[in-house]
């Protein structure tokens, strides 16, 4: 299985078309990354059809950095039963 960071960039190179070897954890969604607020709802939606989860709306597209998104997802996975490769 691959790990979340690694499915997190997969999710993300394929919603906003872009090589995933050009994604850095530092990298914000919108401002790195070129992510307009439909895309940022696209990934929300996507990140939850990946890993199965249900995030919360507001508190997920609070997250601007790929590596928060990791952290976040990670940590709604734990709460919720999901058991993911860090």
């Amino acid at each position: 299985m691959a790990t979340v960071k690694e499915r997190v960039i997969s999710v993300t190179a394929q919603v906003l078309q872009l090589d995933p070897a050009e994604i850095k954890l530092e990298d914000e969604f919108g401002a790195d990354l070129g992510a307009e607020s439909v895309q940022s709802l696209e990934l929300l939606v996507m990140f939850s059809e990946e890993f199965g989860i249900e995030m919360e709306e507001d508190a997920a597209l609070a997250v601007s950095q790929v590596g928060n998104a990791i952290d976040f997802i990670i940590r709604t996975c734990a709460e919720q039963g999901v058991d993911v490769e860090e």
